[in-house]
C-alpha cells in the first residue's frame, strides 16, 4: 500500500468516525455574514475562508461538547440591504444561535435593529465604535475589530512624538470612512492638533488628485488616509506623482498586504496602526497573543496559500468565543450573549475584556504602528 493510498484511507476512515460520532446529535447553527464579493471582498474574503477553517478544525476535534457546528454562510456584497436581509434569513430560516459578522461597519449598523429585536447575539467584524454603543441600546451586539477611536489615538499619539500638529484628513464616503472621520475630528484637540484640510472620497473613485492638492495647499504636516476600500491604495500612488512629501498615516484598514502590494512602491513608508497578526515574527516569545498568532498564521496561509490578515483574525476570534461560551451554555442565544459579556480570551485582535458596559473588550493597547517597508508589513521604529 503507498503512502498516498494510505493516507486517503485513513482520512475515510477518520471522517467516516467522525460522522458515526455526530450521528443522532444535535448540531449546532452559527451564521456568517461576509462582504465576500464587491469592494469589500479583501475583508469578506478572508474572513469566509477562516470560520469554514476553524469550523472544519473544530468539528475534526469532536465538534462543541460533540456536536458539531454547522456554518450558513451568507454573502452581504458590502451592501447595507442584503446585510439585513441575509441576517433576517438567517435568524427566521436557518436558526442560527448567533451570528459573526458583518465585514463592515455600515453593514453592521444597519443589521443591529433585527438582532436585537431577534435577541441573536452578534458578534461583529467591523470597528466603528458606535456599533456597541451605547451598550444599553446594544444587549446583543459584540465587536471583533479594535475601537476605531484608538485607532485615532495610536495615530495621533505617533504624531506628537514626531511633532506633528497641522494635518489634513481624508476618508472614504462609507460607514468606515465616515466613522474615522468622526473620530479624528473629535479627538484632534485632546491631542493638539489642528485639522487643516478635510477631504472625502467613494469607494469606486480612481483619482484622489484634486483633494490631494488641496491638502498640500493647506500646508498640513501629515495627512491621514481613513479608509477600508481599494481605493485607500491610490492615495499613496498620486501622492507619489504629485511628490507630497508629507507623512502618510493610513487607517487600520490598511492592514491588509494586498492594499500595500496594489499601491506599489508609493506605499512603502505609510505607518498605520493595526493588530499584532500583521507583525507576527516581531512579537516577543512572552507576549500572551505570541502562540495564538503563529499557530493562526500557520494554519490559514498553509490552507490557503495566501497570507494572513487583520479582518480574517476578527472572524477567528468571533469562532473561537462562540465556541467557547457554547462549551459552557450550548446553543441558547441569551446564554450565550450572557456568557460572552464576561469573557475574558486571548485571541488574534489582542486581550479581550468583555463587561457589561464594553461590548468590546479591547483598549489601544491592542495596537503596535506598523509601517510598509520593501513592500512588507514591519513594526515602526520609534524616533
Amino acid at each position: 500500500m503507498n503512502r498516498k493510498f494510505l493516507s486517503l484511507f485513513l482520512t475515510g476512515v477518520f471522517l467516516l468516525a467522525a460522522s458515526i460520532a455526530f450521528a443522532g446529535e444535535k448540531e449546532y447553527h452559527i451564521g456568517c455574514v461576509f462582504s465576500i464579493t464587491g469592494s469589500a471582498s479583501w475583508l469578506g474574503e478572508p474572513e469566509r475562508n477562516t470560520v469554514e477553517m476553524v469550523a472544519e478544525q473544530i468539528n475534526a476535534a469532536g465538534g462543541i461538547n460533540g456536536h458539531k457546528i454547522v456554518l450558513h454562510i451568507e454573502d452581504s456584497q458590502g451592501d447595507n440591504t442584503r446585510a439585513v436581509n441575509a441576517v433576517k434569513k438567517l435568524i427566521k430560516k436557518d436558526k442560527v444561535c448567533a451570528i459573526i459578522g458583518t465585514s463592515r461597519s455600515g453593514t453592521s449598523m444597519a443589521a443591529i435593529p433585527v438582532v436585537e429585536q431577534a435577541k441573536i447575539p452578534m458578534l461583529s467584524c467591523a470597528a466603528a465604535a458606535d456599533i456597541v454603543l451605547p451598550p444599553d441600546q446594544r444587549k446583543y451586539v459584540f465587536k471583533m475589530g479594535q475601537n476605531d477611536s484608538d485607532a485615532a489615538r495610536r495615530i495621533y499619539e505617533h504624531m506628537q512624538i514626531q511633532g506633528i500638529s497641522k494635518i489634513g484628513i481624508m476618508t472614504g464616503t462609507t460607514g468606515f470612512g465616515d466613522a474615522g472621520r468622526t473620530q479624528l475630528k473629535q479627538l484632534a484637540g485632546e491631542y493638539k492638533i489642528e485639522i487643516l484640510a478635510d477631504e472625502t472620497y467613494g469607494p469606486s473613485d480612481t483619482d484622489m488628485t484634486a483633494q490631494l492638492i488641496r491638502v498640500r495647499n493647506s500646508g498640513a504636516q501629515a495627512l491621514v488616509n481613513w479608509s477600508i476600500v481599494p481605493a485607500q491604495s491610490i492615495v499613496p500612488k498620486n501622492m507619489k506623482q504629485l511628490m507630497i512629501n508629507i507623512p502618510l498615516y493610513q487607517s487600520h484598514g490598511f492592514a491588509n498586504i494586498k492594499y500595500a502590494q496594489a499601491a506599489g512602491s508609493a506605499a512603502d513608508g505609510c505607518i498605520f496602526p493595526a493588530g499584532r497578526i500583521m507583525a507576527v515574527e516581531t512579537v516577543p516569545q512572552d507576549h500572551p497573543q505570541k502562540k495564538v498568532l503563529e499557530q493562526y498564521k500557520k494554519d490559514y496561509e498553509s490552507k490557503f496559500d495566501d497570507q494572513v490578515t487583520t479582518f480574517g483574525g476578527h472572524a477567528w476570534d468571533g469562532m473561537y468565543i462562540l465556541a467557547k461560551a457554547m462549551e459552557k451554555v450550548a446553543d441558547d442565544p441569551e446564554k450565550i450573549r450572557d456568557e460572552i459579556e464576561k469573557m475574558e480570551f486571548v485571541g488574534i485582535g489582542g486581550i479581550f475584556k468583555f463587561s457589561k458596559e464594553d461590548h468590546c473588550g479591547l483598549d489601544k493597547t491592542a495596537y503596535e504602528m506598523l509601517t510598509v517597508k520593501d513592500g512588507k508589513f514591519v513594526m515602526l521604529e520609534e524616533k
